[in-house]
């Protein structure tokens, strides 16, 4: 029977850890919650398919890594593998602890972009990880599932029955929106699936350091922070925080190159001004666009571009990378990403006032 334990999700010897993808402060959970359940399994939402190539990129990373695989109609389907993401994050866990790893999630093909809104990860920081995913399956519960949601569901309920009969102590990172299909289909006997069990002609490859600036999920900047901080306890990783180390970087290059440096009361706009784009679009935090366009607002295209350039830079690159390197786009992957054009000023010698002395004419 399904259950809630000392504040977590439980079934039997499972403990669920359902994850916003790619979002920091999810990654941050599931190693706290990795820590405390000392588990002897570790299970994801990534089919089976995938597993020897996910495992590659995985063990690769800080470098960034995608999975790609042509489906039957022509189309290529790409995963980035991002290290602010709880699978991933998981996976890296249970790869340097020796822990066994099962990739549980059925290969679906032409599965459709879900698009449905979700609070806003920030909150999952303040409130707790707990009470924001038992919110969302309150509000959730008794949701229908599409068909291949549900297929997948299955899927997934089938296997963590299965590996529930080991009696071991099973971690499963799983999707939100998921979560509460699953934890109905556990109070009933499952099933396996029919679905495809192996995949031909899938593919790795190094991603750009150009497509890293334009495709992760997080700020890059925000990836950077949250990779260095891996090594340490991630009490503290605030995102707030490193928008505020962003600004405070982009200010000192701003008057580095172009000698110009904010007042105060231009910082106290452009704080103000981000926050209330935030909460008029939803968000409890401005992302990446919001603080550019903040920056230019407050000041010019030019410390905007500071703030791009370093927010956008993903600093683990590689030359030499010994893979195949793919350039990937918005485009490609389907984000609704915004554009903006930065109109950046020569840069010229500093114009200086200096007296001039003045020979008075005399009178004639």
């Amino acid at each position: 029977m399904t259950g809630i334990l000392n504040n977590n999700f439980t079934w039997k010897n499972v403990r669920f850890v359902p994850v916003l993808h790619n979002r920091i402060e999810f990654a941050v959970e599931v190693r706290r919650q990795f820590e405390e359940f000392q588990p002897d399994v570790v299970a994801v939402e990534f089919p089976g398919t995938l597993e020897k190539k996910i495992i590659q990129g995985v063990e690769r990373l800080p470098l960034l890594s995608v999975v790609f695989y042509e489906e039957q109609d022509g189309t290529f389907t790409y995963l980035l593998l991002e290290p602010t993401d709880g699978q991933v994050e998981a996976l890296r866990l249970a790869r340097a602890k020796g822990v066994p790893v099962r990739f549980i999630d059925r290969d679906t093909e032409g599965y459709g972009m879900d698009f449905s809104p979700m609070p806003d990860p920030y909150a999952a920081a303040k409130i707790g990880h707990f009470l924001y995913a038992r919110a969302y399956v309150h509000i959730h519960h008794g949701d229908k599932p599409s068909p291949d949601d549900l297929l997948r569901e299955k899927t997934m309920a089938y296997h963590l029955q299965q590996l529930n009969r080991g009696k071991k102590r099973v971690l499963f990172v799983c999707g939100l929106s998921h979560l509460p299909g699953i934890l109905e289909l556990l109070n009933y006997p499952q099933t396996q699936v029919i679905g495809r069990r192996e995949r031909q002609g899938v593919g790795i490859a190094h991603l750009h350091e150009k497509s890293s600036r334009e495709i992760m999920t997080e700020m890059p900047f925000l990836a950077a922070a949250y990779e260095r901080a891996r090594p340490e306890p991630l009490i503290g990783l605030d995102r707030l925080e490193i928008n505020s180390r962003l600004i405070d970087l982009a200010r000192e290059n701003y008057w580095k190159h172009s000698k110009e440096e904010l007042s105060r009361s231009q910082l106290k706009t452009l704080y103000t001004f981000s926050r209330n784009y935030a909460l008029i679009t939803g968000a409890l935090v401005p992302d990446f666009y919001q603080l550019v366009v903040a920056a230019r607002g407050v000041a010019d295209d030019d410390f905007a571009y500071e703030v791009w350039d370093l927010g956008s830079r993903y600093p683990w690159q590689d030359e030499a990378p010994g893979l195949p390197v793919l350039r990937l786009r918005g485009e490609d992957l389907y984000l609704d990403r915004k554009r903006i054009r930065f109109h950046r000023r020569m840069k010229t010698m500093r114009r200086r006032l200096i007296p001039v002395p003045v020979r008075k004419k005399k009178r004639e």
